[in-house]
């Protein structure tokens, strides 16, 4: 079996990322504000390092379809859209709950902060099991652009 590199770095940095933004979810629960700011920092760090993975692979290499049986990839089809919508909006609320947190408007990013967290851990999980799905339990299809890869058009 063969492991794509560029897929697995990837993932690797958004599971680091999910895996820091507990670190620094515990931190503010003890009060460790300073070593909070900074663990969230290296989680937007590391999401930010697979961003530029993603972006670059898929727009010098295209996206992988996906290549298992033809009776589940409508489910696999709803799921990489389900996911694509977390990840957008984990990415939103990650932005703006950096930023409220940077400006020390804390009554925003308080309430924010436990959302975004949430909202990430989700897109981590769904996106190793995107991974799996196309590299790992079934060969992946061809690799095409982003459009042909989700719709199969």
């Amino acid at each position: 079996m063969s492991i794509p590199v560029l897929p697995t770095i990837s993932t690797t940095f958004i599971v680091l990322s999910a895996i820091t933004v507990a670190i620094g979810w515990y931190q503010i629960k003890q009060k460790k504000i300073e070593a909070h700011k900074k663990t969230m920092m290296t989680a937007a760090i590391f999401a930010l390092i697979f961003f530029i993975i993603y972006a670059s692979r898929t727009i010098f290499i295209g996206n992988t379809s996906f290549g298992g049986p033809e009776n589940i990839k409508i489910y696999y089809t709803l799921f990489l859209i389900f996911h694509i919508f977390l990840a957008t909006t984990g990415a939103i609320f990650g932005i703006i709950t950096l930023i409220t947190g940077y400006k020390n408007k804390l009554i925003i990013h308080r309430k924010l902060g436990p959302i975004t967290s949430v909202v990430w851990f989700f897109t981590a999980i769904t996106g190793v099991a995107v991974y799996l799905l196309l590299y790992v339990f079934y060969k992946g299809g061809e690799t095409t652009s982003v459009i042909k890869a989700i719709l199969g058009l």
